[in-house]
């Protein structure tokens, strides 16, 4: 039975700034030199690593900066910790620094804070490399809680910093800050969260109760994606998520369903456009 599905792709989605910076800088030496090393997945998206790596990407870990001299090494928008600029000095490696500006902006105030000696809590996910990199400006000692439940038992001094992942939800990070107010700590508060994204998070409630059914496509492992994919969801239950096309299948949706199609800042649009050509063979 042919579905004829109306899909329409959410223009505000897809990458954000930072992320088409990065992406833009290594494609520009990949062309003129064939091949860039870069430190982690240059974005939290399978498919677009993947195109990347057809172009000659090679990504490494810490682990293989620590053995490599002489070679150019992108880092990506999610910054990297002090240590990583230390290591690239002494293996005479040139750094192509790609860092998103918001990020760079929230290194340099943690590392202020940490500086002026205030002790420092991060809002974010545990092993998140843009935390890794936060965490690095205060010489690890902040400390870092993805759930408020983690500070149930947690010995806490009377009056500390609090700093946010820039791609953490804006509700969550406030309510944070209330919950331990009642607590009686003394809270200096930064909200730290991307603009870009806290937009994004207001312009996706809005689109997706315009649709019977809504396809976010994200990678697993993007923070911003699970972030993003829970607001759908909570404004339109008959949101899906999904990676790549292959994850849909005809029976997901009725005939006549206008679909709406969305992503996260590390989605790339030439792969929501895939979704959408997918849904309209159905």
């Amino acid at each position: 039975m042919k579905r004829n599905l109306q899909v329409t792709i959410d223009s505000s989605s897809g990458f954000c700034f930072g992320v088409v910076y990065a992406i833009d800088m290594a494609e520009d030496i990949l062309e003129q030199e064939g091949y860039l090393y870069c430190l982690g997945d240059i974005v939290h998206n399978d498919e677009e690593v993947e195109r990347l790596k057809q172009k000659g990407l090679r990504i490494i870990r810490h682990d293989d900066l620590k053995k490599l001299k002489n070679e150019k090494v992108l880092i990506r928008a999610h910054g990297e910790a002090p240590e990583t600029y230390k290591t690239a000095l002494e293996n005479n490696i040139t750094l192509i620094d790609a860092s998103c500006p918001v990020v760079l902006k929230l290194q340099n105030r943690i590392k202020g804070s940490y500086d002026n000696d205030e002790k420092i809590l991060i809002f974010g996910k545990h092993g998140h490399a843009e935390v890794i990199g936060l965490q690095g400006q205060t010489n690890n000692e902040a400390l870092v809680f993805q759930d408020i439940s983690e500070l149930n038992d947690a010995d806490l001094p009377a009056k500390f910093t609090l700093y946010s992942q820039t791609t953490k939800s804006t509700d969550k990070f406030y309510q944070i800050k209330a919950e331990l107010m009642e607590r009686g700590y003394e809270i200096k508060a930064n909200d730290t969260i991307c603009r870009q994204v806290s937009n994004r998070d207001e312009e996706l409630r809005d689109f997706v109760k315009n649709f019977d059914r809504i396809v976010f496509v994200s990678g697993k492992k993007s923070s911003n994606g699970k972030v993003l994919y829970e607001i759908c969801k909570a404004n339109n239950p008959n949101t899906y998520f999904i990676s790549n096309p292959d994850e849909l299948t005809p029976e997901m949706f009725a005939a006549n369903d206008k679909v709406g199609i969305c992503g996260a800042t590390s989605t790339p649009m030439w792969l929501m456009e895939q979704v959408k050509a997918q849904l309209e063979t159905y």
